[in-house]
């Protein structure tokens, strides 16, 4: 669908501020207020060292060619998979509401902007919330807004290429803004386009959950900031959810910056996050309200919703890689 130019520059204008702001965030987080903020970068970073999360294992063996001016020869290295902390998603209620203490007064900072973008947009205001639907001759439901941010996890470095040849380097920058809904609110509030694709309209098409299991929490699309959800813990991580969907992929029509890598000889990156693929795909680590040292896919159980209606989660997903040895990438074979 052809967008509209007004759409264009403002897509243009919040892109460049995207990549301003990653420089501004560790000058303005000396001054960040802490009043509301649950959680901080050191918090995170200690939460990444986790066994369970990280799930390494040698995956298979790489054969590479090596040359000299005497011949060549076939050398091996050991092929190597493990999960690297991503991006860290946060999920909130009201503006600047990010459980992140560092990263609160960039979200609220955005908030200006956010109020000229939904200006151009007829009956649509700045605010979230939560409200109770009751609608003529049907049965009440629970309507959420959410805002949504989604920055480089902090210890995404720590983590990923930190011994050569035995970890993978992540695609992921610390602290850099991949998602700011606040930049995004054209799509994020309006839900347009995407509310006339075939994954909005068509039952059972990109939901996460199971209704064969009776244990469905909503549609991945449209991917906007509204969710229609009894519980509100469900509400943040299917917008997490939406959110991580997202940034893994290029080419979307929001305002963000991609977080993928690219694939080369010896270097295996994740594929874009996908609904119901079990923990082979990706992972989250919830990190407030209540910080998790293990890792899971939604749904992931019941868990108590935060009072102030914000959360944040750890995306996490799997890398292979090996270690150089010859000027040329023969093969892999996989264990």
């Amino acid at each position: 669908m052809q967008q509209p130019p007004s759409y264009r520059v403002i897509q243009r204008q919040s892109r460049l501020n995207l990549t301003s702001l990653s420089v501004a965030i560790m000058l303005s987080a000396a001054s960040v207020p802490a009043a509301t903020a649950a959680l901080n970068s050191a918090q995170i970073v200690a939460s990444a060292v986790s066994q369970a999360c990280i799930s390494w294992r040698v995956s298979g063996i790489c054969y590479w060619l090596f040359c000299t001016p005497f011949g060549c020869k076939v050398r091996t290295s050991v092929k190597v998979t493990h999960f690297i902390p991503q991006a860290v998603v946060s999920v909130y209620h009201t503006p600047g509401g990010n459980p992140w203490q560092e990263m609160a007064m960039v979200s609220q900072s955005t908030g200006g902007l956010e109020n000229g973008i939904t200006g151009a947009l007829a009956g649509v205001s700045a605010g979230g919330g939560n409200s109770a639907l009751k609608l003529p001759g049907q049965r009440q439901t629970n309507l959420h807004f959410k805002y949504a941010d989604a920055f480089g996890h902090p210890a995404t470095s720590l983590i990923g290429g930190s011994i050569s040849g035995y970890s993978c380097r992540s695609a992921a920058t610390p602290f850099v803004p991949y998602f700011l809904s606040t930049l995004d609110s054209l799509v994020w509030r309006s839900g347009m386009p995407e509310s006339l694709y075939p994954e909005a309209l068509i039952p059972g098409q990109r939901e996460l959950g199971s209704q064969a299991a009776a244990n469905m929490w909503g549609n991945v699309y449209p991917r906007s900031g509204f969710v229609t959800q009894v519980d509100d813990d469900k509400a943040g991580a299917l917008v997490a959810q939406r959110v991580a969907d997202i940034i893994t992929r290029t080419g979307q029509p929001h305002v963000y910056q991609p977080l993928t890598g690219q694939r080369s000889e010896g270097y295996w990156p994740p594929d874009a996050v996908k609904e119901n693929t079990g923990t082979r795909n990706h992972q989250w680590q919830r990190l407030s309200p209540q910080l998790s040292s293990s890792c899971a896919v939604f749904p992931d159980g019941e868990h108590p919703a935060a009072a102030d209606a914000n959360a944040a989660f750890a995306l996490w997903q799997p890398y292979s890689c090996c270690q150089r040895r010859g000027q040329r990438f023969l093969y892999n074979t996989d264990y």
